[in-house]
């Protein structure tokens, strides 16, 4: 592969944009008690009054001190979704290039890609789920700017070959992301720590699975930092609010607590699993290192119909590529899969 240059990634009008310079921008805190007249803000404190921090700075040291990488590394989004928009935005021409997503995956990769009038090449996973990686390539061209590879996979839960992924991190000249939203529930290495060696590798993740913060919309991105720069000449200025900030720094302080409850969520998925293994209309459970189990039944619709009356709900994912009869079960608690294991016996 001949060296990445980002700059042919770049879109055109986005090379030459000047980002949108804010007051919080302009001067930052250093702690001093200071008189703000500069952002039109009302000025009678209420806690959230005042322009959060641009660029997350407090929040943005804590994670790089625990995840290995520079500050300057990392973007925070609303969401692992406006993440992976700034991507499409910042890289991919609108009715001119395309993206490789890797069905059964993520959904909201083909979602944005339609958003921004991207073309979306799907190449389907092999049957055990890991890449195809020849039809991944004979289906790039000069065109193709971003392969999308979610690992741990959602939604069949399984790890995509380091090898695999290696491969195409060589030999594709455009960018490679990998969507580690399950990552910290999977033993296997993340690729933060390959980052350094790839400068077409992006890297995200999300505080909403095992962090358990869902409700309060954080996503993040690890990338070089003249990625970065990129994707932050085009977010918006306060993509973060003040209270996500605050209760995102409270909950990634608890290490503790997301080791208990990732530990609690890998012990009872160690107990599903083996109650599913006595299920007789479960035919295939797929392997998982995610907070989830996929399995094949035989028949879908009418066990998750049957479910529903029991009063549990799942996701049936038989509509999916290579999925169908399936459904998928996430870990709840101890007592939550307890109600779960007495439905799938009773309707049996």
């Amino acid at each position: 592969m001949s060296e990445f240059n980002l700059n042919n990634s770049i879109r055109e009008n986005i090379k030459g944009l000047q980002p949108y310079s804010s007051a919080r921008d302009e001067y930052v805190s250093d702690g001093t008690e200071m008189v703000f007249l500069d952002a039109n803000e009302n000025p009678f404190e209420n806690g959230v009054n005042r322009y959060p921090d641009p660029q997350q700075r407090n929040l943005k040291a804590v994670l790089a001190e625990q995840k290995g990488v520079n500050a300057n590394n990392i973007l925070l989004g609303n969401g692992s979704d406006e993440v992976l928009d700034l991507i499409f935005r910042a890289f991919c021409e609108p009715k001119v290039d395309n993206i490789i997503s890797l069905p059964p995956t993520y959904g909201m990769y083909k979602v944005l890609s339609g958003i921004n009038a991207v073309e979306n090449r799907e190449v389907l996973l092999t049957k055990d789920f890991q890449l195809d990686t020849k039809g991944i390539l004979n289906a790039v061209d000069g065109n193709s700017k971003v392969i999308f590879i979610c690992s741990p996979n959602n939604p069949t839960g399984n790890t995509i070959n380091e090898s695999d992924i290696l491969y195409l991190l060589n030999n594709f000249d455009g960018l490679v992301v990998i969507d580690e939203a399950y990552i910290d529930f999977s033993d296997k290495d993340s690729w933060l720590k390959r980052l350094d060696g790839f400068p077409n590798l992006i890297v995200t993740q999300t505080l909403s699975k095992a962090y358990g913060l869902a409700g309060i919309r954080l996503g993040l991105c690890f990338a070089s930092s003249q990625i970065i720069a990129v994707l932050n000449t085009i977010k918006p200025p306060y993509n973060v609010n003040e209270l996500t900030q605050k209760r995102a720094l409270e909950q990634v302080l608890k290490t503790g607590v997301l080791q208990m409850e990732v530990g609690q969520i890998l012990v009872e998925k160690e107990c599903l699993l083996k109650v599913l293994h006595e299920v007789s209309y479960i035919k295939t459970i797929y392997p998982s290192d995610a907070n989830f189990i996929l399995v094949e039944v035989d028949d879908a619709n009418k066990r998750y119909n049957q479910l529903l009356k029991k009063g549990v709900v799942v996701r049936n994912r038989t509509t999916q590529p290579l999925c169908a009869n399936t459904l998928r079960f996430t870990i709840g608690t101890k007592i939550e899969n307890e109600k779960l294991i007495t439905a799938l016996k009773e309707i049996a």
